[in-house]
């Protein structure tokens, strides 16, 4: 079964830090360019941050430029998303996503766009005071 999991969420106070975890099962995510992803209730789905399947090429969403950084390990097939400088405008459900055909060096942040499947269950990441 193909299957992606998040971690790392959790609540954090401003200007604080935390790194999300996506782990894939079932298939090898090196493979595949990856997306990170964010939602809040009643909203669109927004794109945050992607990267290529060969780590040469990532791309991040303009509110998040400068705090964010994904990155790859391909030795624990995971994409890690690390996230400084957090705001209360970044609690959100995060989730990860592969993006189809594999082998794509460039990524979208455009979810309409990108063949983005399977997607995780997200981990909640909650900014306050």
């Amino acid at each position: 079964q193909l299957q992606l999991v998040e971690s790392g969420g959790g609540l954090v106070q401003p200007g604080g830090s935390l790194r999300l975890s996506c782990t894939a099962s079932g298939f090898a995510l090196d493979s595949y360019a990856v997306g990170w992803f964010r939602q809040a209730p009643g909203k669109e789905r927004e794109g945050v941050s992607c990267i290529g399947y060969n780590g040469s090429h990532s791309k991040y969403a303009v509110s998040v430029k400068g705090r964010f950084t994904i990155s790859r390990d391909y030795a624990k097939n995971t994409v890690g998303l690390q996230m400084n400088s957090l705001k209360a405008e970044d609690t959100d459900v995060y989730y990860c996503a592969r993006e189809r055909p594999p082998y794509q060096s460039f990524c979208t942040l455009d979810v309409t766009r990108g063949g983005y499947d399977p997607w995780g269950q997200g981990t909640q990441v909650t900014v306050s005071s």
